[in-house]
């Protein structure tokens, strides 16, 4: 992926360093061992984004932070930084041409180790996660490190994917499906809730794909192997593959994310039709 040297986005919220809350000020430019593994993998993405549905280089960024960044920490946030302001450009493009509406940026908080967010707190067990209520997504950057390392997702197009899934979700709250969805959840049982929390992950999968087709089309930084990255990121997050990894059997009633060839196709969906309406996994009587 192409994004050294290019603009980031001003709507970064940096509370690394230790001290709490950063200020944006963008401008251009008791287990162990497996056990614990095998937790923190479901929690950070089994249960990543089910909280907004409960609750129903050296790159062109710029911020100043609360403390002290490694030269990795910062080159972390300028990537995240210059590919939230591809999703703003691609959704402000599709929202006006498609939607005949305006797109309202989401704000991103990099934060290490835990956080506070209306939505509950944010840690390394969460993983990354967007909240409605103050509409923000929530993202420590050490995530990467565990979806390269652990969960086998490497390259720089996968971390892009999970920016874009969460901004997605953002996407979702704007066009008014994120809260149509909770007031239903609200009635439904367990099985139930859990089925439409899958389709609202998989819509934001094929939202990543969207993104993806005009982010290649817009600023030509889609490079050779990206989109195999992003699908490779897909499947090694799938519920089915999550729960087999973590030494359980596979259980869809549980499933809230997708099985691996769910999230692959619908990131796929998205990325081959490059439209939102492509997107309707509600209606999709197979998923």
């Amino acid at each position: 992926m192409k994004w050294q040297g290019r603009r980031g986005s001003s709507h970064i919220e940096d509370r690394r360093g230790g001290r709490g809350v950063g200020r944006s000020v963008g401008r251009a430019g008791g287990l162990t061992g497996l056990g614990a593994v095998a937790v923190l993998l479901i929690g950070y993405v089994i249960g990543v984004d089910v909280t907004p549905l409960l609750e129903g280089g050296g790159g062109g960024a710029g911020y100043e932070t609360s403390g002290a960044l490694s030269d990795q920490d910062r080159a972390m946030g300028d990537f995240v930084s210059v590919t939230l302001a591809d999703t703003e450009e691609v959704w402000a493009e599709i929202f006006a041409s498609e939607l005949g509406r305006s797109y309202d940026p989401v704000t991103l908080v990099l934060f290490s180790q835990v956080t506070q967010s209306p939505c509950g707190n944010a840690s390394g067990a969460t993983g990354p996660f967007y909240c409605p209520t103050d509409k923000k997504v929530y993202l420590d950057t050490a995530f990467f490190n565990t979806l390269s390392q652990q969960l086998g997702a490497q390259g720089d197009f996968a971390m892009a994917y999970v920016v874009a899934h969460e901004v997605a979700h953002h996407v979702q709250d704007e066009l008014g499906i994120l809260a149509k969805v909770n007031a239903v959840r609200a009635r439904a049982s367990a099985a139930e809730s859990n089925a439409l929390s899958v389709r609202i992950e998989l819509q934001a999968d094929c939202f990543s794909g969207v993104w993806a087709r005009h982010a290649a089309e817009t600023f030509g930084s889609i490079e050779r192997g990206d989109i195999a990255e992003a699908m490779t990121a897909a499947a090694k997050i799938g519920d089915d593959t999550l729960q087999r990894n973590a030494g359980r059997r596979p259980m869809p009633d549980s499933f809230t994310h997708g099985t691996s060839v769910q999230r692959q196709r619908w990131f796929a969906t998205g990325f081959e039709s490059g439209a939102v309406g492509a997107c309707d996994t509600f209606s999709a009587r197979v998923l």
